[in-house]
């Protein structure tokens, strides 16, 4: 970090819920966030968005000329940020792409700048032609309705995925994956405290694949419980979802709901019929 990004921190101080006050070999790193009051989530936010500002310097260091631009995408930039269930959505938009090695460059440095932001990091990328990269429809989406510049040399507007593009992403990996992961939390005994997160994701996700097969726009999983609260599907348990949701704001534990785990079979069939039916 340079002298004169470290001076500007330092004169922040605690004031955005991050003291800087720690170095790890010679590097200035923000402090845990620690919550002040009812607005811990917009506090959190506000942080995040202060974390993610700091770290582009490092990404223009790893990346050099091919970095275009950086942006945050994902609840820290649209709705409904979660100071201890979101992640910080980090999408970069480059020449060619981003190497391996620069990309574990850039989680390595984002852990040094804040142990408690940096693991939370998650990096989408593409080169200028979103041909290669880690850039899936939806999140194009979400960039293209959503993002928040944190740098930007070239503004480059990819084409917009179609409705037909969403669905055929949806019944795909995401949908494998989701099912996977909803049976083996419905046939577990326990929930570990490393899946709490992982839990509560599964439960908030037929709300979030109704709303994006049905829409073909990414929202917040605020706007996916109230879409399918208004416009029930079949079979669902919306009020299962609409718990998950409310844990997701306290940022309660997720164990309160995970007697519950059995009903994510019947989500599974919710979610199957819809995509057996098509657009």
């Amino acid at each position: 970090m340079t002298n004169k990004v470290a001076t500007r921190l330092n004169q922040r101080g605690p004031a955005n819920g991050a003291p800087l006050d720690a170095k790890v070999g010679g590097a200035q790193v923000l402090q845990p966030f620690s919550i002040m009051n009812v607005d811990a989530n917009e506090q959190a936010r506000a942080a995040a968005m202060d974390f993610a500002r700091h770290l582009v310097p490092y990404c223009q260091k790893a990346l050099g000329n091919e970095l275009l631009g950086a942006y945050l995408i994902g609840s820290v930039a649209h709705a409904g940020f979660s100071w201890r269930y979101s992640d910080v959505d980090v999408a970069l938009v480059t020449v060619a792409g981003v190497s391996p090695k620069a990309h574990d460059r850039i989680r390595s440095e984002a852990t040094l700048l804040s142990p408690d932001w940096g693991p939370k990091v998650s990096v989408f990328w593409a080169d200028r032609h979103f041909v290669v990269g880690r850039f899936p429809p939806l999140d194009r989406i979400d960039y293209l309705d959503h993002a928040i510049v944190l740098m930007e040399r070239n503004c480059i507007r990819p084409p917009r995925p179609t409705p037909v593009e969403i669905q055929q992403y949806l019944r795909g990996e995401p949908f494998a994956s989701w099912v996977n992961r909803a049976e083996g939390f419905a046939a577990a005994d326990t929930l570990e405290p490393k899946d709490r997160k992982a839990y509560l994701r599964t439960l908030l996700y037929p709300a979030r694949f109704c709303y994006s097969w049905m829409t073909g726009l990414m929202g917040s999983n605020d706007d996916a419980v109230a879409f399918v609260n208004e416009r029930p599907i079949p079979r669902m348990n919306v009020e299962l979802i609409a718990r998950a949701l409310g844990c997701r704001q306290s940022a309660s534990d997720s164990d309160e709901l995970f007697p519950a785990r059995a009903t994510l079979l019947q989500q599974i069939d919710a979610c199957a019929s819809l995509l057996a039916a098509g657009g």
